[in-house]
């Protein structure tokens, strides 16, 4: 048997990390990556394991030093943070093991102080494999599995081990892949082209797993939960029926491609699953960029983009995006044309970004050969892609130019409240029927997010130093609340001013340069 400490370290601050808006939540954090419940359940009873997310608590490095085995996972955005954990561990004499996105693209990374062992892409073969022959005395130093995962057999993640109230949201999955070839995407290097899906059986006992938690809003981590729509249709009917008999229990927010405004039954049974948002990969309102990084489906027929955007948010789902500048087809004239779009899209939440150079990825591959890539680890203009046709400064400014246009509080709420405003807006079930005769749990749902949007409010009212923000909160608070009485979409429309707080104050501190320069916002 073996006491095994699993590590997931904490994120630079970030516009997915919520970083300003957490406190006002009372959360630690945003959400629990996947993979630390997942490996907990992919872990043999006869070991023991703790969970640390260092995210939403501090790392117990005693505890580590403890430990037969400690293992770590991390992300791009997290190696620098990796390595500083991987320091200590070793100068402790831990055996340490690290899998995960980042050492998947680049295994080299860690060999100034290289751990014991590593895992590269999935490790649902390879985490129970190593255990053994680490019992045995004969384990490998390099763990790749020879096919992709069978996701029909991915058992339900441990979430009990995690203490889920520090978590604003949860986190759960129904497929990995994507079928589509974007030039600068790692998805599909790590995940492959071919969609691999879960059976019903299992997505159901993952909601109920969630469920359990007490949380009520999910992050469907699907990287395109759309990928192999017929699947997920079926998927979803189960999911349907999985709601209406437990009165909606969860709320849903996920990732697609752009396409799934082409089929109007798919967005049909994601409202009726109660999916109330989606995260799409528009990237570019410039035809020739997204043709350049091999995003086609972003330019089929079947209406333009702002017009795809609007129709998904007509269904009854909120769009929220990512956006890139940089392309080498991009020149200065891009940055108001990304403001333009995101402002008629009616998006409240752009992850803006500089187009960056993954490993492995076909645009690192073709950038390396141009000789246009920045060698530094940490590069002072923020990617390590050097662009065509403007400087890199140009780039950097232009790119500091678009978040703080984004997120300067007229823009952001004029385009928010193109979308709340409509007296006819809604999303998720309650785009279908009314609130007070879905279940009565939803009944008492909506009074309790009533009093927490109203909490959450006086919060912002309270702690939020700056007087003119908080005056245009009030201002805007009042429009809403003439408008709308659904009691459960004050804590949604509330939320999106305490993100606003959140990405402003990020869009000022990165363009004084008061905080580390991060990409992709």
């Amino acid at each position: 048997m073996a006491d095994i400490v699993i590590i997931n370290p904490r994120f630079e601050p970030s516009y997915w990390g919520m970083d300003h808006l957490l406190p006002f939540m009372g959360k630690a954090a945003n959400l629990p990556v996947a993979c630390l419940p997942l490996l907990a359940a992919l872990t043999p009873e006869e070991h023991t394991v703790t969970l640390i997310d260092e995210n939403a608590e501090e790392i117990d490095f005693e505890r580590c030093a403890k430990a037969d085995l400690v293992a770590m996972t991390g992300m791009s955005v997290q190696r620098f943070r990796m390595k500083e954990i991987l320091g200590e561990l070793k100068e402790r004499g831990c055996f340490v093991a690290i899998g995960g996105p980042w050492i998947t693209v680049q295994e080299d990374y860690f060999d100034d102080e290289p751990a014991d062992v590593i895992f590269i892409g999935e490790a649902e073969e390879t985490w129970p494999q190593f255990l053994k022959e680490w019992k045995q005395g004969l384990h490998q130093y390099r763990y790749e599995q020879a096919d992709k995962t069978d996701m029909s057999k991915v058992p339900t993640p441990r979430f009990d081990m995690l203490d889920m109230k520090k978590y604003a949201f949860g986190s759960i999955q129904f497929s990995r892949g994507c079928p589509f070839q974007c030039e600068f995407c790692d998805i599909i290097v790590t995940f492959g082209r071919r969609p691999r899906i879960k059976t019903n059986a299992q997505v159901i006992a993952e909601l109920e797993a969630i469920r359990k938690t007490g949380l009520r809003i999910a992050f469907v981590v699907d990287d395109n939960l759309i990928g192999n729509k017929k699947a997920i249709k079926e998927v979803l009917r189960e999911v349907i029926v999985w709601q209406r008999q437990n009165g909606y229990p969860l709320s849903l927010f996920t990732e697609a491609s752009i396409d799934l405004a082409d089929d109007a039954e798919l967005m049909d049974l994601m409202v009726e699953a109660n999916f109330i948002a989606t995260f799409i990969g528009i990237e570019s309102p410039s035809e020739d960029s997204l043709r350049e990084t091999k995003k086609f489906q972003n330019v089929r027929s079947g209406g333009t983009l702002l017009e795809k955007v609007h129709r998904i948010q007509n269904a009854g789902m909120e769009v929220w995006c990512g956006m890139i500048m940089g392309f080498d087809s991009d020149d200065a004239g891009i940055f108001d044309r990304q403001v333009e779009f995101i402002q008629q899209s009616r998006i409240s939440f752009s992850m803006s970004g500089m187009l960056s150079a993954i490993p492995k990825t076909p645009l690192h591959a073709r950038l390396e050969a141009e000789g246009r890539l920045d060698p530094a680890d940490r590069s002072e203009f923020g990617t390590n892609v050097i662009p065509l046709k403007m400087s890199r400064e140009e780039l950097l400014e232009g790119y500091f130019e678009v978040l703080n246009r984004l997120y300067e509080p007229q823009a952001y709420f004029d385009r928010t409240d193109a979308l709340f405003l409509d007296p006819n807006f809604d999303y998720g079930i309650t785009s279908k029927k009314r609130w007070w005769k879905i279940s009565r749990r939803w009944f008492l749902s909506e009074m309790q997010c009533a009093v927490e949007g109203l909490g959450l409010f006086a919060r912002l009212m309270k702690n939020v130093p700056e007087a003119e923000l908080r005056q245009e909160y009030r201002k805007r608070f009042k429009r809403f609340i003439k408008v709308h009485r659904r009691p459960g979409l004050v804590l949604f429309y509330v939320f999106h001013m305490a993100m606003h707080y959140h990405t402003w104050k990020m869009a000022k501190a990165m363009s004084s340069r008061s905080q580390q320069l991060v990409n992709s916002f």
